[in-house]
């Protein structure tokens, strides 16, 4: 601690402003960490290492190893042992879970896909640059994204796998009412005039509001750009292991379009004993109705929204007859022909669901949380001409999913976590009295900047040691 403080008082006097002072205490702070972290590795691998010898294990050989953190290059010390069996360990290194090659801290990783998911692979490395010690790549950092955002896919593969696989549906949690809304935005793909479809859907239980501001309850998101039947069988998955819907209404919205339609909602909600409630988007309707009829205000919009509002077909037929009768351009006869068919084709879509239902909630909204929700896509992957391969595609969508659901993290670590048994081996293997007596390791001092990495003193390692317990 002497040293460390010795070391501040050194920087004060050689920097002549806090900015410099400051970015300097960030350099020599990341240093110290890094440092005493490789120590601390290194001499917890040697105690390991003298446990498994006991067992019989035999040592090849001790090799050094590096992995980036936030705060800097940790090395340290690992060695390559074989089992009674033959086989090939890194004791250490299987304990803290980290994988053969793997270069980068777990966090630096997760944290890597959620910031990319916000900003640019180009915005996302300059930022890590500026606010830690990760001095990576825009392609790394797409590489990193399309690793984080598999191991979200590859856990929503399991939960499709498992459901199908089961005898019984998961227990899970009982609401009376449920929402669910879906629709696909297209983003373009790398191949010329070839886009990707993102399959969209959102759960939810209800509305919060908070003075004017309304927000979902409890929302759950599933994206994928994979075919649409894969889509549902995920949005089907994810609902069973979250809820148990046999007493549930299940309420939902989407535009009819391909993929979209009211039968496979029902399919992916069939656990429920009540028929599936499924409403015509009524953004789509009138965006469909200022397409056929044009963007200005006119005394026909007027009725036929009176129509579409009030349920009345009759209405609806005469105001757009009339309308029709005005035309003579061929393509504006299209339009309209084509809005009154998607109009008569799902008529009894066309519905406010708090009428269709006995005793609705006193907060119950009317549908249509799905266009802002598509923002989450949009505006990060259609904005300044964004192309993106499939695997990219998916990649990203399952990362913002993942974070929209609060789930990255935990699907990425799954292979990682150390195990039960590999934390109670540890805590026999590794009591603080036997790691205190270990020799921490030379450690050379590198030059970054103006300034020289600290090597710890073992009574340091001590210290940082005690809070192990």
């Amino acid at each position: 601690m002497n040293t460390i403080i010795s070391k501040l008082y050194t920087l004060i006097h050689q920097t002549d402003n806090l900015i410099d002072f400051e970015e300097s205490v960030r350099i020599f702070m990341y240093e110290v960490f890094a440092s005493m972290l490789g120590d601390v590795f290194t001499n917890m691998n040697t105690v390991i290492v003298k446990e498994k010898q006991a067992e019989g294990w035999t040592v090849e050989r001790n090799d050094e190893r590096e992995v980036q953190f936030t705060f800097g290059v940790v090395r340290y010390t690992h060695t390559l042992m074989y089992d009674l069996e033959g086989n090939a360990h890194y004791p250490f290194d299987e304990w803290a879970g980290f994988k053969k090659y793997q270069r980068r801290s777990p966090f630096v990783e997760v944290k890597v896909a959620e910031m990319a998911a916000e900003s640019t692979y180009r915005e996302t490395a300059h930022i890590l640059k500026e606010w830690t010690a990760v001095d990576i790549s825009h392609t790394t950092v797409g590489s990193i994204v399309k690793k984080v955002g598999e191991a979200q896919a590859k856990a929503d593969e399991g939960m499709v796998i498992e459901l199908e696989e089961s005898a019984e549906l998961p227990e899970g949690k009982e609401v009376g009412f449920l929402y669910a809304e879906a629709d696909g935005v297209f983003v373009r793909g790398t191949e010329k005039k070839k886009s990707h479809e993102v399959s969209h859907a959102i759960l939810y239980e209800g509305w919060d509001k908070n003075g004017k501001r309304v927000s979902l309850r409890n929302p759950t998101a599933i994206m994928t750009i994979q075919p649409t039947a894969n889509f549902w069988k995920e949005v089907q998955a994810l609902t069973a292991h979250h809820y148990s819907l046999e007493k549930t209404q299940v309420v939902t919205n989407s535009d009819a379009g391909a993929g979209y339609t009211a039968e496979k909602f029902q399919e992916a909600f069939s656990q429920s004993e009540h028929p599936v409630i499924n409403q015509l988007d009524s953004y789509h309707v009138f965006q469909e109705l200022n397409r056929a009829l044009g963007a200005a205000k006119s005394e026909y919009k007027d009725e036929i929204r009176k129509a579409l509002k009030e349920h009345d077909l009759d209405h609806f037929n005469l105001w757009l007859d009339t309308y029709e009768s005005t035309l003579e351009d061929a393509k504006k006869l299209k339009k309209v022909r084509e809005f009154r068919s998607y109009i008569l084709n799902n008529w009894d879509r066309i519905i406010d669901w708090r009428e269709y239902v006995d005793n609705p909630p006193k907060d119950a909204r009317s549908l249509g949380a799905m266009e802002s929700n598509q923002r989450h896509i949009t505006y990060r992957m259609k904005k300044r001409g964004m192309h993106w391969s499939a695997d990219g595609a998916e990649a990203m969508v399952k990362v913002k999913q993942g974070k929209l659901n609060g789930t990255l993290r935990k699907a990425y670590l799954k292979d990682l976590h150390r195990s039960t048994r590999k934390q109670r081996e540890l805590k026999k293997v590794v009591r603080m009295s036997t790691y205190l007596r270990q020799p921490s390791r030379p450690s050379i001092g590198t030059k970054q900047g103006d300034i020289a990495v600290y090597a710890p003193h073992s009574s340091a390692i001590g210290n940082l040691a005690k809070n192990f317990k």
